[in-house]
């Protein structure tokens, strides 16, 4: 089991370079906020439309198929799971209000026949029920997927690079720009040594052939107890290498020891990105849905 290749959450992926790692960080930081803001209040088919755009640009990019193949059919299901539960529920896990006080009597309108989306011996999908399994599903999928893919083709010093540029004008409100963003470099460049200290466990426990019907329920869970308190140590010793290796490298503080993480300039496809962006705004205004 090989989680640094299966399991590529927060991951760099340095080759292939495709023309996603091209693009300038900060537009696809303006991209990535797009795909997270823009299927809030909007309509089911624009929400399914972004999963489709996410879906093509994985396809297209050029990426390896066993970077995203199982991570992408992991959430597709996780979303199919959940629009499944939420779409055969009554009405949506609706909740019925009854009023404490008894309201006077009044003329209520004629029932008329409710056409359900789907209905078929004995299990019914109303549209409200429907509406709501898809809003669900696309917002698991897309809040899921989409800064995967983001951190997949983004090194996390361009991610630094293009927050701090973004972030400049805070700098006149006293806001530590400089110490947010050298944080988030490190949490970035932690994962993977997160992810590879768990791999070593896990293959140091499977070494062992531990018979874990014989062990018992308490056993087994203090086994794995011991693990994670094993885990816990070695992550501390990571961090406490890092912080070494910074304060030997000279390292101060943020705004003395100014590290410059690589030099963002705009190209052609930038542009034509930049202008794509403010087409796909006005096509949400227009066609997605109230804002």
């Amino acid at each position: 089991m090989d989680i640094l290749r299966s399991l590529v959450i927060g991951l760099y992926l340095e080759q292939p370079i495709t023309w996603l790692h091209k693009i300038d960080p900060r537009i696809k930081l303006f991209w990535l906020l797009t795909f997270l803001l823009s299927p809030t209040l909007a309509n089911p088919f624009w929400r399914l439309g972004v999963v489709v755009i996410l879906v093509v640009i994985t396809l297209t990019a050029g990426i390896p198929e066993r970077v995203w193949k199982q991570q992408m059919a992991l959430i597709l299901v996780l979303s199919a799971l959940v629009f499944s539960l939420v779409a055969f529920s009554a009405d949506g896990l609706n909740v019925t209000h009854q009023p404490r006080r008894p309201i006077p009597e009044v003329t209520l309108p004629q029932p008329t026949n409710y056409q359900y989306a789907w209905k078929f011996s004995g299990v019914q999908v109303s549209r409200r029920s429907l509406d709501v399994g898809v809003r669900v599903g696309a917002l698991i999928f897309t809040f899921l997927y989409a800064p995967t893919l983001y951190l997949l083709v983004t090194s996390p010093e361009e991610i630094t690079t293009a927050i701090s540029t973004l972030s400049s004008p805070l700098k006149r409100l006293k806001v530590p720009v400089i110490e947010i963003t050298l944080t988030l470099t490190l949490a970035l460049r932690f994962v993977p040594l997160v992810l590879e200290e768990i791999q070593n466990l896990i293959r140091a426990v499977r070494t062992r052939a531990i018979n874990w019907k014989k062990l018992g329920y308490k056993r087994a869970i203090s086994l794995w107890l011991v693990v994670a308190e094993r885990l816990v140590d070695n992550l501390f010793i990571r961090a406490d290498q890092t912080a070494n290796a910074m304060e030997v490298r000279g390292f101060t503080t943020p705004n003395q020891h100014q590290v410059r993480w690589t030099d963002l300039k705009f190209m052609g496809i930038d542009f034509v990105l930049g202008l794509l962006l403010v087409i796909f705004w006005g096509l949400r205004i227009w066609v997605g849905g109230t804002i």
